[in-house]
């Protein structure tokens, strides 16, 4: 039976150490070929947190590797070009985003959200911006 690791790794930076190591190692595999091939599919999302999922099967040593797209709030900080959001949203703003860029977010998180169309998975973003 397939073991599942499921971790949050900095985009195209994950390392032989905490979460991924610790959890590989008792499984025999080859540590290493596993994060040079994180690093490889998570490259794109450089500087942002990105979900991965190691699906291994402890008999023949493969493994499966599942990338997920970052939270919708790193995306539009990434937009934005903020470090972090603002300390207290109801009084200041972290920066501003243009609606082609709150599209461009929904686009990427296309799979994950709930609107039916692109308008009302636009929404969804603006109301995470909010």
């Amino acid at each position: 039976m397939a073991e599942t690791i499921e971790a949050l790794v900095e985009g195209g930076k994950a390392s032989a150490g905490p979460p991924l190591g610790p959890a590989l190692g008792p499984m025999g595999v080859n540590i290493m070929e596993i994060i040079n091939t994180i690093n490889d599919k998570t490259k794109e999302f450089n500087g942002m947190k990105v979900p991965v999922k190691v699906i291994v099967d402890p008999a023949t040593k493969k493994f499966e590797i599942e990338v997920g797209t970052p939270p919708a709030a790193s995306l539009i900080l990434n937009e934005m070009g903020a470090e972090k959001g603002a300390a207290s949203p109801s009084r200041h703003t972290a920066g501003n985003i243009t609606i082609d860029q709150a599209i461009k977010v929904a686009k990427m998180k296309l799979d994950s959200l709930l609107g039916k169309d692109i308008k009302n998975k636009t929404k969804e973003i603006v109301g995470t911006c909010r």
